[in-house]
């Protein structure tokens, strides 16, 4: 097997340590979780006769500790032992799976929030929508979306009375009035 070896340094010490640095503390707190679900199965006596696992008919919590304390183990590990070596390879497993599982964790967090994610995304689009003609680059952003996703608002056309321009209020006296702006509209195709 045959190790490529670079002639001059390709990281930076400051970089290489501070990485090792993070990934010391990320591997130091799964050998935490795992000295913790270890303990918690001895207390239950799970470690003395193995075959209470599987009498289990629920999920034992503390297999969720053992399970993450593996992960944040091996990453941790992987991470250490990459940036010490400077192996490409270990590296590239750790920013996976650490992009992996934050991933996963945003989006187990959306679903267990889903109602609260909701309400902030209408939200954020009904105050983009009341700025629409704040700023030329919104603007642009909000009609290139609609275009693309053949939608008008956020919900709806609705959405647009939000807006000042739009609103169909006797107070506007904007030419738009009562409408939408031209990339809610379907374009002819003659």
């Amino acid at each position: 097997m045959h190790y490529y070896r670079y002639s001059n340094v390709e990281v930076s010490c400051w970089y290489k340590y501070l990485l090792f640095s993070y990934n010391i503390v990320f591997w130091l707190a799964g050998v935490a979780f795992l000295a913790a679900g270890l303990w918690a199965w001895s207390e239950k006596g799970v470690l003395s006769d193995l075959t209470k696992v599987t009498g289990l008919h629920g999920l034992d919590p503390v297999v969720l500790v053992l399970l993450v304390g593996i992960v944040m183990f091996t990453l941790g590990f992987a991470g250490c032992v990459g940036a010490l070596r400077e192996n490409i390879c270990l590296l590239k497993l750790f920013f996976f799976y650490s992009f992996f599982l934050l991933e996963l964790a945003a989006s187990v967090l959306a679903f267990l929030f889903q109602d609260w994610v909701r309400d902030r995304v209408k939200e954020f689009f009904e105050n983009n929508i009341k700025s629409y003609r704040d700023d030329i680059d919104l603007q642009n952003l909000i009609d290139s979306l609609q275009k693309i996703n053949h939608c008008c608002g956020a919900q709806g056309p609705d959405d647009w009375d939000f807006n000042i321009y739009f609103n169909c209020s006797s107070e506007s006296k904007s030419r738009e009035k009562c409408g939408v702006p031209f990339s809610c509209c379907i374009p002819d195709p003659a």
